[in-house]
């Protein structure tokens, strides 16, 4: 089963390309932003941030492109493309400088700088595919309030729960307000890597994190996977979700994607999210608000 079909994305896709109105914040590596796969017409680069990449060939750039391709490629693309419809605004948070095969990360104080940037230019959804180093108590702390920051002002953040095969999370998986993602292989079963916890499974979703091909910086689409790439999708039928319904609001979308999959849970592995669910559950509350 593809990707997309997993989580029953298609019949969503159907509907939208998604609403430029629809900002989806990408913290993570530069992206390679003259790939003629990207659906550059609705990329932002945020004012003051270097958002292209400068070599092609580091892992930030690679990671940021394949994200990117997930989120915004052209329909038609090998790509996902689930939302080229929306607003993509690059925030790099990852550098080109890391060695070959490293895998990028970021502090708690960069990860927080970044994400208070992107919700004052206006986006309704931050996309955190990143690995996070521990950094200082004084900035965890900046970084849990830029996460309250975004619950203030009703901006959604999706999150990868991290691939280190590990029970437990982080200051961006544990607070209340993110949804952490857990991913699943093709089959329908979480991955051996992915994280697992009390706040993945309580308030998380899974989603397809094997085998997902995306846009590469030069050349040929590549295959990867893990909860970098999970979280990719959540965000993309985040998006989709809040361009069919412009009226909604943050938490009533984060509802419909949480109890799509069923009630309370006292696991620490979350179910694979049902986008199609999610989306008859938002109409359900559309039509009885119209009749009201």
């Amino acid at each position: 089963m593809g990707p997309l079909e997993l989580m029953k994305m298609p019949g969503l896709m159907a509907l939208t390309q998604g609403r430029a109105e629809v900002v989806v914040g990408l913290l993570d590596g530069p992206v390679a932003v003259e790939h003629p796969d990207l659906a550059t017409g609705n990329l932002r680069m945020l004012s003051g941030s270097s958002g292209a990449c400068r070599s092609s060939a580091s892992e930030a750039c690679r990671h940021g492109t394949f994200v990117a391709g997930i989120l915004a490629a052209r329909r038609g693309s090998r790509a996902p493309a689930i939302a080229p419809g929306c607003t993509l605004l690059v925030r790099p948070i990852l550098t080109e400088t890391e060695l070959a095969g490293e895998l990028p990360s970021a502090t708690p104080s960069e990860l927080a700088e970044a994400i208070v940037d992107c919700v004052d230019a206006g986006a309704s959804i931050l996309n955190l595919s990143v690995a996070l180093w521990e950094g200082s108590m004084g900035a965890q702390r900046e970084l849990g309030e830029a996460l309250g920051y975004t619950t203030h002002r009703g901006v959604l953040v999706v999150v990868a729960a991290g691939n280190q095969g590990t029970v437990g999370g982080s200051v961006i998986t544990h607070h209340p307000w993110t949804i952490p993602v857990v991913a699943y292989d093709r089959a329908g079963w979480p991955l051996a890597q992915s994280n697992l916890g009390r706040s993945m499974g309580s308030r998380g979703v899974g989603a397809p994190g094997e085998g997902v091909v995306s846009l590469a910086p030069e050349g040929e689409p590549v295959t990867s996977g893990g909860t970098s790439v999970a979280a990719a999708f959540v965000t993309g039928a985040a998006a989709l979700l809040w361009s069919v319904f412009s009226g909604v609001t943050a938490i009533e979308v984060k509802h419909a994607l949480f109890s799509s999959l069923g009630g309370r849970r006292r696991t620490v592995t979350p179910p694979l999210l049902d986008v199609w669910r999610a989306y008859e559950m938002l109409s359900e509350g559309q039509g009885r608000r119209a009749m009201s």
